[in-house]
């Protein structure tokens, strides 16, 4: 595993992926308004389906915050698909498949599954700023209430 390059206070490590739309997305594009970047395990999980919904939920509230959603996972366009149709999600999710940006986070980490080791996604939130830069991190994620606590810390930037 790559040890992660991103720290809090610093520009946030940009990356090209391709969306659920079909483009490709980086973080410059967004220069100028605030981005949620949340790292989640798998799609149509039970965990995962709630985050993605009360993210979905949240949409028009972070917009009046000037913010954009993006979700990424290792799952594949195809099953992004899926999922986005099962939940009528209105943001992009991104496909790592590669792991590269998963890496660039440090999001991978071992887990226990059935008694074997297995390298997943721990569930994290990142909070860029308008600049670029990375102004809160959330690791190991608890699902309820997430979207929430990432609205309130927001509000608390665009004051």
């Amino acid at each position: 595993m790559i040890e992660t390059t991103v720290k809090v206070g610093e520009l946030a490590p940009d990356f090209e992926l391709i969306g659920s739309d079909e483009k490709k997305h980086s973080l410059k594009e967004y220069e100028g308004k605030n981005i949620v970047l949340f790292f989640y395990p798998k799609d149509n999980t039970p965990g995962c389906t709630i985050e993605a919904g009360d993210f979905r939920d949240k949409v028009e509230a972070f917009k009046d915050l000037n913010t954009v959603i993006l979700g990424i996972s290792r799952d594949s366009l195809k099953s992004h698909d899926k999922f986005i149709t099962k939940l009528s999600l209105s943001y992009v999710l991104l496909s790592d498949e590669s792991e590269e940006v998963c890496n660039l986070y440090g999001v991978l980490k071992d887990k226990n599954m059935f008694g074997k080791k297995v390298k997943g996604i721990e569930r994290s939130t990142f909070i860029i700023d308008k600049n670029g830069l990375l102004i809160k991190e959330y690791r190991k994620v608890k699902v309820n209430g997430h979207a929430d606590e990432v609205e309130e810390f927001l509000k608390t930037i665009n004051k």
